[in-house]
């Protein structure tokens, strides 16, 4: 009831009477009001004037059920919501919700994370109140095992929109799937699958927002931002989510037409912070240097080098500038 009242004094803009309300929920004008206290004494500001009923005035910034689907406006993320105020790490319960029959579209997300994980096995750890961690589950039907790394820049594309159309921050993509202001690092992504030689069980997007951050640890503080530390400005981290969560539903689509980025490559290159920039490629087998000049339809970064253009796939590879982190 939280979340379908706090929904409808949002689409309403303007005041709404209790009267409305009770109607359009089919409860007491008495239940409508105990909901509107309790959503004052959550932290929401609303306003009441009689004869003219409420009006929402502002929101507490919370990552819990009813602020998130009071927001909802995706087709499918989000059909099964899972919030958590502190949880070990939003991968590690959504791919055990996916293994216990969780539906496509489930959507967990946590206050504080205390042991989130990163690319090859780094940690990521997201303080209370400050950041985003969210994991969403697929059960794509048809999807080939071979083409779901994909799904991570798919995934990064999703951010930028995301955050650009929230924030209006520019934010831009640092192959494959780090996503950057200002040469910083805001936003981690993680994808884990379960598959069998020809058939993927689920699959588990883990995506890391750095939102509310003032300050890093020494050791990070060269190559960590966040949205309030490059705007001096504060976003409700609901919104965000919600805005990642369309735009990721919006090229998830894309993708599954053809199961490559034939049809991303151009804006994803149009993201790429490493574009026509010197990277150095760290290859186990063999460092080298060249130009970054976009990705391949598979997703693998273009490379320029003195001996002609080569493919780097992100499997066990890493890019950095030649000056420094991007």
């Amino acid at each position: 009831m939280k979340a379908k009242i706090l929904q409808a004094l949002r689409e309403a803009g303007d005041y709404v009477s209790g009267q409305q309300l009770s109607e359009q929920f089919c409860v007491s004008r008495t239940a409508v009001w105990k909901v509107i206290g309790q959503l004052r004494e959550a932290g929401y500001e609303i306003d009441s004037v009689p004869n003219r009923g409420y009006r929402i005035k502002s929101a507490p910034d919370v990552l819990n059920e009813a602020e998130l689907s009071s927001l909802r406006r995706t087709a499918w993320i989000g059909s099964r919501l899972e919030c958590f105020e502190v949880i070990g790490s939003t991968n590690t319960t959504a791919m055990q919700m996916a293994e216990e029959g969780a539906p496509h579209g489930t959507l967990v997300v946590a206050d504080r994370q205390d042991n989130g994980k990163g690319r090859r096995g780094r940690g990521w750890v997201l303080p209370a109140g400050v950041a985003i961690a969210m994991s969403i589950v697929l059960k794509p039907e048809n999807l080939h095992p071979g083409n779901a790394s994909m799904l991570t820049l798919v995934s990064a594309l999703a951010v930028v929109r995301g955050l650009r159309e929230q924030t209006g921050i520019e934010a831009q993509i640092k192959w494959p799937n780090d996503i950057v202001i200002g040469g910083k690092k805001v936003c981690g992504i993680l994808t884990e699958m379960s598959t069998q030689i020809d058939y993927i069980n689920h699959i588990v997007v883990g995506i890391g927002i750095n939102v509310h951050n003032d300050r890093f640890p020494s050791e990070l503080a060269e190559r960590a931002t966040s949205l309030f530390l490059v705007s001096g400005k504060h976003y409700g981290r609901a919104a965000l989510t919600e805005a990642v969560c369309e735009a990721f539903e919006h090229y998830y689509a894309i993708f599954l037409r053809t199961e490559d980025l034939s049809a991303l490559m151009e804006e994803y290159g149009s993201y790429l912070a490493n574009i026509g920039r010197a990277v150095r490629v760290l290859d186990p087998k063999a460092e080298f240097e060249g130009v970054a000049r976009g990705i391949s339809e598979r997703g693998e970064l273009l490379v320029e080098t003195e001996t002609g253009l080569r493919k780097v796939d992100s499997g066990e590879v890493s890019v950095r500038g030649i000056y420094g982190y991007v």
